[in-house]
């Protein structure tokens, strides 16, 4: 008989979050980034340019006091809170994309999109590999910074949040190896398989949070003694499409929708929600939405080429565009170190 594990769900806590002391009138700064492959470019490098332009070089994460990453953005988010630079996390794509990703000959991209008919297009054990070369043997407890990365856990069909350890009731993923964690929030169905992880089926965190933005305000209003007007969010996308129902759509079927549009409805109308929530719970002047302009073209998830190609020159656009604000709102001040929550004693 295959064991079946519980759902996580089954031991979540029913009280309310214990609310930890937070200075009256220090900002909590949270660092959002949006899932999208290879696409991870643009938020990798908008950082870098933030980075070399107002901090020396120096790592950005240690001016954020929470991050949240979904897939893409789930490696930036725990490289910077490994303690790489965002210049160190770009490099990640630069240096391991087209092995992630091999461009093929013409009629090794024709049988590769025959054969996604019946299996995932990527070999996961690639990215595996080049994952545990970038974090090694670190640990979620080792991160230093708060961590939100949403997964999907598929045997039980139900959402799954990796966090780091700053609360008291958030123990059971301190010992879980950030390779694993990041693993298991880029498993895109189609693009790579399912990570079998002791019973569980893990897969990415943009089937239910491609944009995480309010997964992360959310557990700090649960965790924190904050008001909501102190807290600044930097929210960061990986380039956008544009999206429209035409006519022959909107009457069309299973043909029309299934490749991958209805996906793509879901994942913008998901992002578009989670942004207005944060807008309205904290203030629009509180949240800062930085991404590349909406394409007729997009880059596809894991078009290496085109996103090496394009996606700098639109991060340093925006940085030119945005850049001084993000210096004002955000990198004045490095954040307070991350104090762990001890283990229980109970």
């Amino acid at each position: 008989m295959t064991y079946c594990p519980p759902r996580r769900s089954a031991g979540t806590i029913e009280h309310t979050r214990v609310k930890q002391p937070w200075p009256e009138g220090r900002p909590f700064k949270i660092l959002s980034i949006d899932g999208g492959g290879i696409r991870g470019v643009f938020p990798a490098a908008f950082l870098a340019e933030i980075e070399q332009r107002f901090l020396g070089g120096g790592s950005i994460g240690n001016h954020f006091d929470m991050i949240a990453g979904t897939s893409t953005g789930g490696i930036i988010a725990l490289a910077l809170a490994k303690g790489m630079s965002a210049r160190e996390a770009l490099k990640i794509y630069e240096a391991r994309g087209a092995r992630i990703f091999p461009r093929l000959s013409v009629l090794g991209r024709l049988w590769r999109c025959l054969s996604w008919t019946r299996r995932p297009k990527h070999d996961q054990s690639v990215l595996m590999n080049e994952l545990l070369e970038v974090f090694g043997e670190g640990l979620m407890d080792d991160a230093r910074c708060r961590l939100v990365i949403p997964s999907f856990e598929g045997r039980h069909g139900e959402p799954f949040l990796y966090k780091t350890p700053h609360h008291p009731d958030y123990q059971k993923d301190r010992h879980k190896r950030l390779a694993h964690v990041a693993l298991h929030t880029t498993a895109a169905p189609t693009y790579f398989s399912g990570v079998a992880d002791d019973g569980h089926v893990m897969l990415d965190g943009g089937l239910w949070a491609n944009n995480p933005v309010m997964n992360a305000v959310v557990d700090v209003l649960a965790c924190y003694e904050v008001r909501r007007e102190d807290i600044r969010v930097l929210s960061l996308g990986t380039g956008s499409e544009s999206f429209s129902v035409t006519d022959r759509v909107r009457r069309g079927g299973i043909f029309h929708w299934v490749m991958l549009r209805a996906f793509k409805a879901a994942s913008r109308a998901q992002s578009l929600n989670a942004l207005g929530q944060a807008f309205l719970l904290l203030g629009k002047r509180n949240v800062l939405r930085v991404d590349a302009p909406e394409a007729a073209k997009p880059i596809a998830l894991d078009d290496v080429q085109r996103s090496l190609t394009e996606l700098p020159a639109l991060a340093r656009s925006m940085a030119d565009a945005t850049g001084r604000h993000v210096w004002e709102v955000f990198l004045q001040d490095k954040v307070e170190p991350f104090v762990k929550c001890p283990l229980s004693s109970s």
